[in-house]
């Protein structure tokens, strides 16, 4: 989801279309090294988070929206499934800018979180709310006591994982309507696993994370390459019952913030295990969102609301897409799919920097215009952490290309 490998082989990797090319293969293939200066906007991204740690007082509890109309964050406690994104974007700010002030409100923000990893699970935003604070912290320092806690969420997480169906259970408050439910954002919170796995935990957290991928690929992922939202299983027979929405338009509706998970949960696992119809499905849904994608790079926050255009958008899906999309482009082997992937990524990074989705002094949020749960009138057309969160990500893993790509 967000944990970073040094881009050193970078340059090789996304060596740019030979000479030899046609000029309409290289119009249609080439690497877009634009004009967009990324820089600039990190350093106003860096500015406003400086100024806005200044103002939040109390480290156990976490911005997650803003009310229209308002400009300061509205905070939830510990156990809310978006606790681990603020810190986050203060950990991607500072790699950014080795700016130790926000060295120390990162750290001051991902302590409290340390309690979700030796609490009984109870639902799957645990790769969410654990990986994205101390993953990240972990990864920027090498303290060791936030490995430690990263040990104990994976071995947490693995605690709702049901071998009989294949998968994790990612709402235990919801079986009496789902019966065991996989919903299309935990294969964000695999990573998680993985990384453990790597890092002293059990091979078996590697063996679930693997199988999980393998069953949501197989009934969540659609055939018209979306994806179902939520899959409904026999917990005692594994059988596959059928696949509901929860936060989308409908149940066989293309909920834009779904497939970005699907886009980037697939990349992630491709690259931890080299499983090849893993990187297919990226491709196939990555393929599928950019197709339907309106003319401005932002989706609708679903792509079947029938009302659209007069429908709100969801930049919080686009800062997932670019995150996903930029992996992609790593992933691939074909010159043209690197190229697609990533021009693909820096013109959704390119709309979200723009003047109509950056808050500016509106306020304390970095983006605008994000809808969390339409249908329930939850969270529409307003600024979310997680928007926030893979914005920072997006750009911070951009700047580090431009960085390589410069150097060749």
């Amino acid at each position: 989801m967000m944990i970073r490998r040094p881009l050193l082989f970078l340059a090789v990797i996304f060596t740019i279309i030979s000479c030899n090319s046609t000029k309409k293969e290289t119009a249609t293939t080439k690497i877009d090294l634009d004009k967009f200066n990324v820089k600039t906007v990190l350093d106003a991204n860096l500015l406003k988070e400086k100024e806005v740690t200044k103002t939040l007082v109390y480290a156990d509890s976490f911005p997650r929206n803003i009310d229209k109309g308002s400009k300061n964050w509205n905070f939830v406690g510990v156990k809310d499934w978006c606790s681990g994104f603020f810190p986050g974007t203060l950990w991607f700010a500072y790699e950014y800018s080795g700016d130790q002030y926000i060295k120390e409100q990162a750290q001051k923000f991902t302590e409290p979180i340390k309690t979700i990893a030796y609490t009984k699970a109870d639902n799957h935003d645990i790769g969410f709310m654990v990986y994205g604070s101390y993953g990240n912290a972990y990864r920027l320092t090498g303290n060791e006591e936030y490995k430690n806690v990263l040990l104990a969420a994976a071995d947490t997480l693995a605690t709702l994982y049901n071998p009989k169906v294949g998968s994790i259970l990612s709402w235990p408050s919801q079986v009496h309507k789902f019966r065991h439910n996989t919903i299309i954002d935990n294969m964000m919170n695999l990573e998680l696993l993985f990384w453990a796995a790597k890092n002293g935990g059990s091979q078996t957290l590697y063996d679930i994370a693997k199988t999980h991928a393998e069953t949501t690929m197989k009934y969540i992922v659609r055939k018209d390459s979306a994806v179902y939202h939520v899959g409904s299983f026999d917990e005692n027979t594994g059988e596959f019952l059928r696949g509901y929405t929860h936060q989308g338009y409908a149940d066989e509706s293309m909920w834009a913030r779904g497939q970005t998970w699907g886009i980037y949960g697939f990349s992630m696992a491709y690259r931890e295990t080299g499983e090849q119809a893993f990187l297919d499905t990226a491709i196939k849904l990555s393929d599928h969102y950019i197709n339907r994608l309106p003319e401005d790079k932002i989706p609708y926050w679903d792509f079947d609301d029938p009302k659209i255009p007069n429908a709100p958008r969801d930049a919080s899906a686009a800062g997932v897409a670019a995150c996903g999309m930029l992996e992609l482009s790593m992933l691939v082997k074909d010159e043209t799919l690197k190229a697609k992937y990533y021009n693909a990524a820096v013109s959704y990074i390119k709309a979200l920097s723009s003047d109509k989705y950056l808050s500016g002094d509106t306020n304390q949020s970095l983006l605008l215009h994000s809808t969390g749960h339409f249908p329930h009138n939850s969270e529409v057309d307003v600024p979310i952490v997680y928007a926030d969160y893979y914005f920072m990500e997006a750009l911070v893993r951009l700047n580090k290309m431009q960085e390589a790509f410069a150097a060749e």
